[in-house]
């Protein structure tokens, strides 16, 4: 399916997945507004500031992004984080406010606002993690949360069903991105350390996932796709050179 003339929000497109996916829609033709709290780094068409934890910033985020794009055909829910590896009797409410404000009620939030922009044509990519489908331990809330983007997912393809939007959740396992330099708070080591040994999975691999799902025959909904590093079994799981 040819992309050309799209119109895509992307959330937490500043890094990462997030900005590798923008790329990948601009070059498929698509007219972007991307997203983020470090709106200084954004590359794409449309740069607004967004916090997805935020009702008020949301709401003129996506307000402002329609109107600049002229409407909305595809909303990519990329935003997300996660925060220590600590068994979760060492976790802390704060954290555990900012996983699920983020992966949950983000998530959540900027779908329900987008949902009236959609015309006859709409998809709708939800960015989750292996970590939604198999636990592993020191990740509890991050886990937690990944679980109910898929329950949300799946939820919104029944109520949804009928209309003209497509829904799709692509869950990765490693990928080399800023994710576990936030995930430790800063410490460069700790986040060197999750990618040594093994050759992760890169931005791009996951854009590309991402593009397979939006170009398929329109009356084919790819509802998941589940993409690992090769020598990753589970997300916990790692085959890392001696």
């Amino acid at each position: 399916m040819d992309l050309t003339g799209k119109r895509a929000i992307v959330t937490g497109a500043s890094s990462g997945i997030g900005r590798a996916t923008a790329r990948a829609l601009a070059d498929a033709g698509v007219r972007v507004a991307g997203g983020a709290r470090r709106v200084e780094r954004l590359e794409t068409e449309v740069v607004l500031e967004l916090d997805v934890t935020d009702a008020d910033s949301c709401a003129a985020f996506v307000g402002s992004a329609v109107e600049q794009l002229g409407g909305l055909d595809i909303l990519v829910n990329n935003a997300g984080l996660a925060l220590g590896r600590a068994p979760f009797d060492e976790s802390s409410e704060e954290d555990e406010a900012t996983v699920f404000g983020v992966n949950v009620a983000g998530l959540v939030r900027m779908t329900r606002l987008c949902l009236p922009h959609f015309g006859d044509w709409g998809h709708i990519v939800n960015m989750g993690s292996v970590a939604g489908r198999v636990a592993y331990e020191g990740g509890a809330t991050y886990v937690a949360a990944k679980f109910a983007e898929r329950g949300f997912t799946y939820a919104l393809r029944e109520d949804l069903l009928g209309r003209p939007i497509r829904i799709t959740t692509v869950d990765p396992g490693l990928v080399e991105t800023e994710f576990s330099l936030v995930r430790f708070k800063g410490d460069e080591e700790k986040a060197a350390a999750v990618y040594r040994g093994v050759e992760a999975m890169r931005p791009e691999d996951i854009a590309e996932c991402i593009l397979f799902a939006l170009t398929r025959p329109w009356h084919v909904n790819v509802d998941e796709i589940v993409v690992k590093a090769r020598n990753q079994s589970s997300g916990a799981r790692v085959l890392r050179d001696q």
